[in-house]
């Protein structure tokens, strides 16, 4: 039986009709992609299956108890009391765990009562059984799982102890999907998980679905994370739903398969009304009367049963550069630079001496605020460099995309705006460019403020495409684009002669265009450069952190054979020790618990091991707040 089943659901908003006729299935252990141009209303589906919302038709059944967790797009604060917003960071997360938090309270409880002879009889019959479910549940290992989940999501140590009150609006998303990881749900709904996470948090959220045996319906435009987790896509229109098996790259292969057979089934069916309509005109009043009359009612009765409706073609956006003149063969050269952070006062990282030639794609990566946007204003000489320089080739012309799209004015109509950026179009020529990007009818003459932001990003690519230039800069430029405009986007830029630096967290547009991958790291403050594909670069990545790893281990294995020959006197008490000690003493509670656990009526040993277990617990009570004080002072 499946968690969830949707039938022939509609969803209308006043006269703004949203849906009809949606249905899915979601099994156990599902892995399934939710995909569909802007607008057509994938979060509302999702808030539907969730329970927010009602559909105003069709059915919706839910297997008995299904637990479901939503995440939503933006976690707004005041979607929270406010005194939930004032708890940190830790103790939010912690959250997802109430029920161990409060089993451990009672067995704390139990603990001190099995202390006292009067209680002790009493107490251990409870106590046993708690224990046993407490361990079983993973009481003694939920606080590092929780460390885990945060660690992974991209949140240091130094941001546990932070309120979420003072953590922004993508933070608290974040902070959101690791407590619903940690409550571990039957049923996962993700409206685009990976928006606010760096490419190593995407990856490690990869892995964790990869393990995890509940299921997923996830919405996301980000093509690669789509291929890395499901296993079956749903697309979304406004009148169906349609389920193709595999991950994106299937999908997008089975779909085309899909059209081309539907088109030309539809035009078989054509060819063969046609044909019967001619033999029945022909024929109806001739001496084939009856045969004509015969296939009349066969016909009739075909295009009210049978007749499939015209493919209709998606409407997908058009792109492509012209004009485009041929640079030297060395387009961005740097030496010694050092870029300057924003605010002018110190440098924020070094470039090493690198070359860009005519015909390359350049992916820079690295997490959000590394300084991936101050590189290309200091190489458009928006920004000055703290030192060194970069110079641009012979012949070499600049499109830039910013990824703020701070270049539109907000008070221009989209015409206007297009048009500022063009030289020599009619206004009839730039509609029909516009409508190439989906601008048509009276939304050629919306102001620009008024623009979704896949819509301003369209409309930013659209300018972009009539500069004529052959070096592009692009700073996320798949943002806010639906999964359709990234495809087309992502053709014209592989049929691109010219040059592109391309910063960006897509992953499937970087393995598909990128020739080199230069890397920002804020822990290195220096830009490294890989020259191949994005393949490649993985690999040598992680031939690096497995040699890292066995430097590591070899580290620690010396130290430890120093600590065997000479004691360590007066070390400063550091957070991987404390650590140790947490997991120690944890280990040992489990064991002593099973102790008590095994000496049945024995008062005495009961007694006297739990007076141990007290004391073992007062000290892991005073390492974990070390913990936390280290941690607030790291």
């Amino acid at each position: 039986m499946s968690l969830l089943d949707a039938r022939n659901l509609a969803k209308s908003y006043g006269a703004h009709d949203i849906f009809q006729g949606v249905s899915l299935s979601i099994a156990h252990q599902a892995r399934m992609g939710l995909v569909g141009p802007n607008g057509v209303g994938k979060t509302t589906l999702l808030r539907l299956l969730a329970g927010i919302e009602r559909a105003d038709e069709g059915t919706l059944h839910r297997s008995r108890g299904l637990d479901i967790g939503y995440l939503p797009q933006e976690s707004s604060p005041s979607a929270r009391l406010k005194h939930e917003l004032e708890n940190s960071l830790w103790d939010s997360t912690l959250e997802a765990f109430s029920g161990l938090l409060d089993m451990e309270n009672r067995l704390s409880a139990l603990e001190g009562a099995m202390a006292d002879p009067r209680q002790a009889e009493s107490a251990m019959a409870r106590y046993g059984p708690l224990q046993e479910a407490f361990e079983r549940q993973g009481g003694y290992s939920f606080r590092a799982e929780v460390k885990r989940v945060l660690s992974g999501l991209g949140f240091s140590r130094q941001e546990f102890q932070r309120p979420l009150l003072e953590l922004s609006g993508g933070e608290r998303t974040r902070a959101l999907l690791a407590r619903l990881l940690l409550q571990d749900p039957d049923l996962l709904l993700l409206d685009e998980p990976t928006n606010h996470l760096d490419l190593d948090a995407i990856a490690w959220l990869e892995s964790w679905i990869g393990d995890w045996p509940g299921a997923v319906l996830v919405v996301s435009h980000d093509r690669y994370f789509l291929d890395r987790v499901v296993d079956h896509v749903v697309e979304l229109s406004a009148s169906r739903t349609d389920i193709y098996r595999g991950n994106y790259s299937a999908y997008a292969a089975q779909r085309e398969e899909r059209r081309a057979f539907q088109a030309a089934e539809y035009e078989s069916q054509q060819e063969f009304i046609a044909r019967e309509q001619a033999y029945i005109r022909k024929n109806i009043a001739g001496q084939n009367t009856r045969q004509a009359q015969g296939r009349r009612k066969r016909l009739e009765r075909f295009l009210r049963d049978d007749v499939i409706d015209r493919p209709r073609d998606q409407r997908k956006m058009h792109m492509g550069f012209e004009g485009v003149d041929r640079s030297g063969d060395l387009v961005v050269r740097t030496s010694h630079l050092v870029i300057r952070h924003p605010d002018g006062d110190r440098p924020l990282f070094e470039v090493p001496d690198l070359i860009l030639h005519r015909g390359e794609c350049a992916a820079l990566i690295g997490p959000n605020g590394a300084g991936k946007t101050t590189f290309l204003k200091t190489l458009l000489g928006d920004l000055p460099a703290w030192q060194g320089e970069a110079i641009l080739g012979e012949s070499v012309d600049v499109a830039y995309f910013a990824q703020a799209h701070e270049g539109l004015d907000l008070d221009q109509t989209v015409l206007e705006s297009f048009r500022e950026a063009t030289q020599g179009l009619t206004t009839p020529q730039a509609r029909d460019r516009l409508a190439q990007f989906l601008f048509t009818g009276d939304m050629v003459d919306m102001p620009v403020r008024s623009l979704s932001g896949g819509e301003r990003g369209r409309l930013v690519l659209a300018r972009l495409a009539m500069q004529e230039a052959n070096l592009l800069l692009l700073d996320e430029p798949t943002n806010h684009l639906d999964l359709p405009s990234q495809e087309v986007l992502q053709d014209a830029l592989d049929a691109f002669p010219g040059t592109v630096l391309l910063v960006s967290h897509d992953r499937y547009l970087i393995d598909a265009l990128a020739t080199q991958v230069w890397t920002v790291s804020p822990g290195t403050s220096r830009l490294t450069v890989h020259r191949g594909h994005y393949q490649s670069y993985l690999e040598s990545r992680r031939a690096a952190e497995a040699q890292a790893d066995l430097v590591k281990s070899h580290s620690e294995d010396e130290k430890r054979d120093k600590r065997r020959k000479k004691p360590a006197q007066g070390q400063p008490r550091k957070l991987e020790e404390v650590e140790s000690r947490v997991d120690s003493l944890e280990s040992k509670l489990s064991e002593l618990a099973q102790a008590i656990e095994q000496a049945g009526t024995d008062r005495t040993e009961v007694a006297r091991l739990g007076e141990i277990y007290s004391q073992l617990k007062e000290a892991l009570d005073a390492e974990l707040a070390a913990w936390e004080r280290l941690v607030r002072a790291d």
